[in-house]
């Protein structure tokens, strides 16, 4: 009996995923990368994205104080967040759909050959760090009447970690980066 019932249990839950609408593609902007989208229906879904940076000055940094002087480190760094963002729809009389959406939810990464500014100055230029946080998102979309979607979405994070700041040694910091803005291109299936 217990075997049917989990036979049952896997095969509904099947069915339910297929049925439900999903996206595949990449990222390109502030972090390039590749996403996921599930949809829960019309109205919401859950976006599960992995990517990438460089390192830039002015997009995201991780940020501290030590001794009365304020740090900061940026350079190359991984990141992956999940968030779970509400659908609008928009009325619109062609081929084709737009949606609005907005969520928050989860991120957190890594990054390396930080350079570290105490007061203005470089200090050190291979820091590492770790970070978790909250991330928000909001977005438009189009949706294609073939199975293509290409969308603009501004995603922010906020959170806590850890920095190897060379000379400075271990530091808890925050990081943030409030420069998020990103083309996304999906193939929907």
């Amino acid at each position: 009996m217990k075997k049917i019932l989990l036979v049952a249990v896997v095969a509904l839950a099947s069915v339910m995923a297929y049925a439900q609408p999903r996206a595949i593609g990449v990222r390109l902007g502030e972090f390039d990368g590749v996403s996921y989208q599930h949809g829960f229906g019309d109205k919401s879904m859950l976006e599960v994205e992995a990517g990438f940076n460089w390192g830039n000055y002015w997009g995201n940094r991780m940020v501290g104080w030590e001794n009365g002087n304020e740090w900061h480190m940026y350079g190359h760094n991984v990141q992956a967040a999940v968030t779970y963002d509400w659908i609008h729809n928009f009325p619109w009389e062609h081929k084709g759909e737009w949606n609005l959406f907005y969520g928050f939810g989860a991120a957190g990464g890594f990054g390396w050959y930080g350079y570290t500014h105490v007061s203005g100055q470089v200090v050190g230029d291979d820091g590492n760090w770790g970070f978790a946080g909250i991330a928000g998102r909001i977005g438009a979309e189009y949706n294609f009447w073939f199975p293509l979607q290409i969308s603009l979405d501004f995603r922010p994070t906020l959170g806590v970690g850890l920095v190897d700041a060379g000379s400075l040694g271990t530091q808890a910091g925050f990081y943030y980066d409030i420069f998020g803005l990103c083309l996304g291109v999906r193939y929907k299936f």
